[in-house]
């Protein structure tokens, strides 16, 4: 039998030799991925109706006025029995013990050069839509982002293509799957871009573009064409509101960074409770099912609290409540174990936000105001970007749900100032922060990334001038002036690494011949010296010459064991750098 996938490599060969355009075969390619992306996000959503059609009864997105109808144990168990089955599923079949999401497939773009896991990405959906299926106060964009990001990155490992290749392709999955989410194509796009990629090169930009194109067509072929909330028109009434407007983004930032730190607290505290990590989603269900009975707006993704907001159906008072609620219902279900994402959360949150705030703004100045539903959407825009870190994408994505241009410079101006401010004062964004917790700056991009893929073993010297500890200080004098980097490895009878010696440490017995007989090697080196393993990248070297300020490290076999196998210094560290990335920049203008 042979293997599909040498047929598919063969057919990819054949359609290279016909159009003689790599660019071309790129948006072929582009095309699969966007409706596989596309097709992904239907059944994704499908099976989130399917859960919540077994949990609750009903698979509409109104959620909270259909629970208002069932019995209070059903409310109160259900999102704990689904966190129990999440919380499993999580254990036994996710690495790491952890579902992923939007910060993963930054990191795997940014530092791993596009790679992703298909396998986790197939997995993480399920734990996703078992999640919002049962109730759990997170987003379905998410988990669908990183859905079609490991399509696209499947289909590049599989056809064996380069870094830049592999890049492009995961961000027409990102594309395909949040414009096939929102029915946004153009937001779509530029979100990839955006957030993802981080550039709008027209090299990635074509592909992109095609992918979100094919992503929308699929879900608009199933879901059909239409806005996702239905919204009053309500034209801005004056350019005078404006100062209002600036103020709701000041407003919207403070939430959106409440929305993000409390998920930090939640995560954090979890981490400290000391009970087995799959009981943990249960006991967050089991909270939310007691914060559903009082507020059932909390549970699943919102979409129906958003549009009653928009339609100014809550009161001043009932609109803080749900801001709290969600806020916290949010932060734990993100921060004990369920899988799912912040954006339908930062929807709802603006919205609620907005509504509040158009409430007191309209009932001061009745006259100049567009309306609460006016104030609700530049709420959800502005809540949204500073959550994202997406300022244009997610404007465009406002504009795409509401199918209302008149309302974008406001969207606009709440946009930018709450993104300005949520960055002053917190991060970028909440998966900025994600990755910063777990150690990574992806202020290095491409840089990181080198240093992460050379091997010790690239750059190590393994002949080094070694001793013994026994070893007298006259050879010690001679054997430092013959050293090729200026320091001698002092060992054990067992090969193990006992400390190094430089001339400097030789000090006061360099030049004094009648302590010839009297100091040997161990007296004079010092001991535990900052030490590799050959298992460890350049950028470890980096990091640990920075901090000890030597530019010469010796390596051996492990953490554990010491052996001297080596030595790294900053010169061979640095050139074989510099080399690799010179390559790889060639890669990338090769592709353009």
């Amino acid at each position: 039998m042979v293997n599909p996938q040498f047929k598919f490599a063969q057919l990819l060969l054949a359609l290279r030799r016909v159009i003689r355009n790599d660019h071309l075969v790129l948006m072929v390619l582009a095309l699969v991925v966007g409706c596989a992306s596309g097709a992904a996000v239907v059944l994704f959503r499908e099976a989130i109706d399917l859960v919540q059609m077994a949990v609750y009864g009903t698979d509409h997105d109104r959620l909270s006025m259909h629970v208002a109808r069932l019995p209070w144990w059903q409310v109160l168990l259900a999102p704990a029995a689904g966190g129990l089955v999440v919380g499993l599923f999580i254990y036994f079949f996710l690495p790491g013990r952890r579902s992923q999401g939007v910060a993963d497939v930054i990191e795997a773009e940014q530092i791993h050069g596009g790679w992703m896991s298909s396998r986790v990405g197939l997995l993480s959906a399920i734990a996703s839509a078992l999640s919002i299926g049962a109730g759990a106060s997170v987003g379905r964009e998410g988990p669908a982002v990183h859905l079609g990001a490991s399509l696209g990155a499947w289909l590049a490992r599989r056809l064996h293509l380069t870094r830049s290749l592999n890049r492009t392709l995961l961000g027409c999955g990102v594309a395909a799957a949040v414009a096939g989410s929102f029915n946004a194509p153009l937001a779509g796009a530029l979100f990839a871009n955006e957030v993802v990629i981080g550039h709008y090169a027209l090299k990635a930009f074509a592909p992109v573009v095609v992918a979100s194109v094919a992503g929308t067509a699929i879900s608009r072929y199933y879901f059909g064409d239409f806005p996702a909330f239905a919204l009053v028109n309500n034209p801005l009434a004056s350019f005078w509101e404006f100062p209002a407007f600036v103020g709701l983004g000041v407003a919207c930032a403070v939430c959106a960074i409440l929305l993000m730190h409390s998920i930090v607290v939640a995560t954090e505290l979890s981490k400290r409770t000391p009970i087995p990590s799959w009981t943990k989603p249960a006991v967050a269900g089991l909270a939310i099912g007691a914060m559903a009975l009082v507020m059932p707006q909390v549970l699943g993704v919102g979409y129906g609290v958003t549009e009653d907001a928009m339609l100014h159906a809550y009161g001043f008072g009932t609109l803080l409540i749900i801001l709290a609620a969600k806020i916290i219902a949010t932060a734990i279900s993100l921060g004990w174990g369920f899988s799912g994402g912040v954006f339908s959360p930062a929807l709802v949150v603006g919205a609620v936000c907005g509504g509040a705030y158009g409430i007191v703004a309209t009932s001061i100045f009745p006259d100049l105001s567009a309306g609460v539903p006016a104030y609700t959407v530049v709420g959800m825009g502005a809540v949204a970007a500073a959550v994202l870190g997406a300022p244009i994408s997610t404007t465009l994505i406002i504009f795409e749900m509401t199918s209302d241009y008149t309302l974008t410079l406001a969207v606009m101006v709440a946009v930018v100032v709450a993104s300005e401010f949520s960055h002053h004062f917190y991060d970028r964004s909440f998966f900025v922060r994600q990755l910063r917790e777990r150690g990574m700056d992806l202020k290095q991009g491409i840089e990181s990334e080198v240093m992460q893929t050379i091997a010790i073993n690239a750059v190590m010297r393994s002949n080094l001038s070694t001793v013994t500890m026994s070893t007298d200080l006259e050879t010690l004098r001679h054997l430092l002036q013959d050293s090729s980097v200026g320091e001698l490895f002092v060992v054990r009878d067992n090969g193990e690494l006992h400390g190094t010696i430089t001339l400097s440490d030789l000090s006061d017995f360099a030049f004094d011949h009648d302590l010839d007989g009297l100091v040997n090697a161990s007296d004079v080196a010092r001991p535990h010296p900052p030490m590799l393993s050959r298992h460890d990248d350049i950028g470890a070297a980096v990091q640990l010459m920075d901090r000890s300020g030597e530019s010469i490290i010796p390596v051996t076999e492990s953490d554990l064991d010491r052996t001297l196998v080596g030595a790294v210094t900053h010169d061979d560290v640095m050139t074989e750098f510099n080399r690799v990335l010179m390559e790889r920049r060639r890669e990338e203008l090769g592709h353009e």
